[in-house]
């Protein structure tokens, strides 16, 4: 079963043609990286006191879409979608603002995930498994915790901790073995299957500056001084886009959401584990 679920995944991947920047035709994303773990893992319950009792676990997504009493088990599956080289390399050139080809990445590249969502919830279905992404349920919502800040319903970065993927770094984001620079998604499906192993022995395993203080680039790399040696403030950094980046580049890159991302470019774990 795994392995007619990778391949349906990353071939949607390879062939979408959501999958292409509009100014060259190369895709946003090359190969993916999947995961998996036991939709009722004792760790999605834990994230109610790690992020917040608003973040829901698989079994209460599945209990809102299709009833309170019909999941028993199931998995959830988890990918990583490593942005192209090109376009990482065009975020490096820049130290304020996030390039062209980045913004594009973040808003149209985020679209074809959501299609990619929308994509396996109808495969599985098909299949006869009854599934469910959680961030296109209308149970997803963003919210403000005064514990961790800006926050939502579900966690993609966490999900994918979960199912094996990664572990976390200073600036918030997921270091995987194919680096920091990615967007990620997961879908909760009616079916059991093998959990991928989880071979970090800690949340913070893999970043150099968490583990030995050797590190720090990405404090060098924000432009709004939003990541600090205590971590990173997730208000400054949203302030920062949406009040500096978003007002001048959302229309210059014709997108709705630019972002940023220079914490995630030239840094050690930018495309692998340093």
């Amino acid at each position: 079963m795994k392995d007619i679920i990778e391949l349906e995944i990353k071939r949607f991947v390879n062939n979408s043609e959501h999958n292409r920047l509009t100014a060259t035709d190369k895709p946003y994303f090359i190969e993916p990286l999947i995961g998996y773990a036991d939709a009722l893992d004792p760790l999605f319950t834990d994230y109610k006191e790690i992020i917040g009792d608003f973040h829901l676990t698989p079994a209460e997504f599945f209990a809102a879409e299709f009833g309170v009493s019909s999941f028993a088990a199931g998995t959830v599956i988890s990918w990583i979608l490593p942005i192209n080289r090109e376009i990482i390399e065009s975020n490096r050139l820049h130290s304020r603002y996030p390039s062209r080809e980045w913004a594009h990445t973040r808003y149209f590249g985020e679209m074809f995930n959501n299609k990619l969502r929308e994509h396996l919830q109808k495969f599985f279905s098909s299949k006869g498994f009854r599934a469910v992404a959680p961030s296109i349920s209308k149970e997803w919502s963003r919210v403000h915790s005064e514990r961790t800040g800006l926050a939502s319903t579900w966690s993609e970065r966490h999900a994918a901790y979960a199912c094996g993927l990664g572990t976390f770094s200073l600036n918030d984001a997921l270091i995987t073995e194919k680096g920091i620079a990615h967007r990620c998604g997961s879908i909760i499906v009616e079916a059991k299957l093998a959990p991928t192993p989880r071979v970090y022995q800690g949340p913070y395993e893999y970043c150099l500056y968490c583990t030995s203080k050797k590190c720090g680039a990405c404090i060098k790399r924000c432009p709004a001084g939003a990541i600090t040696e205590k971590g990173h403030d997730k208000e400054k950094c949203f302030n920062y886009t949406r009040n500096e980046v978003y007002p001048v580049y959302n229309k210059e890159y014709g997108v709705g959401i630019s972002g940023c991302g220079l914490c995630q470019t030239k840094v050690p774990c930018e495309q692998k584990i340093p």
